[in-house]
């Protein structure tokens, strides 16, 4: 039996969200138009979400009047036009009747947990007259058991065609044609089967290829891509390379010049302005099988070696790893970094040493640089025991160098190496030593603030140590204070985080206040400027 195959390009829903759906209505025009010229079989217009208000530059709609109000005019050619619906989004009273609406169809993507109610919309908007799409997103987080009972209610609702949505392009080729050849088993022959792929592992195009060339006997078989792989996450498939191949090994006649011009034309200049596709973070989070979301928090805090990072993404479970929750992956990252230890003789030892002393915390803030001499005479003027945090200060040996930063000791480590004959090194118990064992370990969790903005802020940690250590005083040098990001503030940029003014601000109070509920029983002494001496 003979097999259809379509392709469908969903440039204009899924590639708008890098910029919000605002493509400009030139872009909008010129790229819909592009798609019909090329013979795209199915080509996506947009979201229809109720909550967005009307925007001619936008292909997110509030409606499907609002559809035909920007496409309504444009020639459709033999192309089937269809818009997108994230089920719970929008009240079937947005949809008017098919006959009366440019759309000869709508995608319905839905979650596991809300398939009844989904397909049950499915059946409303049919009801309307449209070719309805049922769309199982995040297909990796279904059992053979739950997809089966999704197929039943697919079955029973007869749509136009049933898609498979790896989200967060988890599927391999094994994994992929175990899930394809399931639904095609199970699904009545009348209903197409979908397939839409993200390319975090470099495997979107490769996937299709797979189904393109293998496809279902008798069945309508439907291929999605986007002009030069613009989508979500790391991208879609490039529908410019599944044009080439239908062209070269299916004898199809659709015309990838157009799709080159509307890629020259307007999404090469999107490109260099967002940029989109494979990247790491992607890659690290398909291979935990989690929301990406999830790796862009451990990696935002800039606490974590990649080596921590994946051994605390290893630590979701079940349904969680898919559907993202801050306070849980907060949860397991405070877990991680509670390594406990036996440190009674590494503080026993720290107070001997320290008890009675004048000490110097050196910081990486730019102050301790530009305001070089400031720290020299105090150095010199108190006979100073120095320790800087998380960094090793250059032109000085610190007696001691505290490190409670996973990611900068994997930075260091071959520069502490070094420095050991000069200087002794304290570390907290979430930190992994390369080679042999620090002068001194520290728990981790003993030295929080639990209740603070940054609870490991290390400025507080080892003040709460020297509190222990009963240390006579306390200057402070290079801790300049949080500021925006893009206004460096460090001896090194690399050693930046991502803040906005807000959150700079609102971490600078928070530390101060910490400071505070140490009630620190010797004095501290600013002997560099900084944002916390004026709060």
């Amino acid at each position: 039996m003979e097999t259809k195959i379509k392709l469908l390009d969903c440039t204009l829903r899924d590639g708008g969200y890098l910029n919000d759906w605002e493509f400009g209505n030139s872009n909008i025009v010129n790229i819909f138009e592009r798609l019909v010229s090329a013979g795209i079989d199915i080509i996506e217009t947009g979201f229809i979400d109720e909550r967005r208000p009307f925007d001619e530059n936008r292909t997110i709609f509030p409606d499907t009047e609002s559809v035909n109000r920007i496409y309504g005019k444009l020639d459709k050619g033999s192309s089937m036009i269809v818009g997108m619906i994230d089920y719970g989004t929008c009240s079937i009273d947005h949809i008017m009747p098919a006959k009366e609406c440019f759309l000869d169809g709508i995608r319905v993507i839905f979650k596991k947990q809300k398939m009844h109610e989904a397909i049950d919309f499915c059946r409303c908007i049919k009801d309307k007259g449209y070719k309805v799409f049922a769309q199982a997103v995040s297909i990796t987080s279904y059992n053979d058991e739950e997809l089966s009972r999704l197929i039943d209610l697919v079955n029973d609702l007869e749509p136009y065609a049933f898609s498979l949505v790896d989200t967060y392009g988890l599927l391999h080729k094994g994994q992929l044609r175990h899930y394809f050849d399931f639904a095609c088993a199970h699904l009545k022959s009348t209903i197409g089967i979908g397939y839409h792929a993200h390319n975090n592992f470099q495997l979107a195009y490769a996937n299709c290829i797979e189904l393109l060339d293998d496809p279902p006997a008798g069945r309508l078989l439907i291929v999605d891509g986007t002009l030069y792989g613009m989508g979500k996450s790391a991208g879609n498939t490039p529908i410019e390379l599944l044009v080439m191949h239908m062209n070269s090994y299916h004898g199809t006649l659709y015309h990838n010049s157009q799709i080159l011009e509307a890629i020259e034309v307007t999404i090469l200049d999107m490109n260099r302005k967002i940029g989109w596709g494979y990247s790491f973070k992607f890659f690290l989070a398909a291979s935990h099988d989690c929301h990406p979301n999830y790796v862009n928090y451990l990696m935002d805090i800039g606490k974590l070696s990649v080596k921590s990072i994946s051994e605390v993404l290893d630590s979701l479970e079940g349904e969680k790893k898919l559907l993202y929750d801050r306070e849980y992956i907060k949860e397991l990252y405070f877990e991680y970094q509670k390594k406990h230890c036996a440190d009674s003789g590494s503080v026993g030892g720290l107070i001997d040493d320290l008890s009675g002393k004048d000490v110097l915390l050196m910081g990486p803030g730019k102050n301790i640089y530009d305001q070089r001499k400031r720290v020299d005479d105090y150095i010199s003027s108190n006979n100073c025991v120095t320790i800087s945090i998380n960094y090793i200060p250059s032109g000085y040996d610190p007696d001691y160098v505290f490190m409670s930063n996973a990611k900068r000791y994997v930075q260091l480590c071959s520069a502490l190496n070094e420095q050991k004959k000069k200087s002794r090194l304290i570390a907290t118990s979430n930190i992994t030593r390369t080679l042999g064992e620090f002068d001194y370990t520290l728990n981790y969790s003993a030295l929080l603030d639990e209740d603070a903005l940054m609870p490991d802020n290390p400025l507080i940690m080892l003040l709460r140590l020297l509190k222990k250590a009963g240390v006579r005083s306390a200057g402070l040098a290079g801790f300049d204070g949080y500021r925006q990001t893009p206004v460096s503030n460090y001896v090194n940029p690399n050693m930046e985080y991502s803040y906005s003014s807000e959150e700079a601000d609102n971490i600078n109070r928070d530390t101060v206040k910490s400071m505070q509920k140490l009630e620190l029983p010797f004095e501290v002494v600013y002997v560099t400027e900084s944002i916390y001496e004026r709060l």
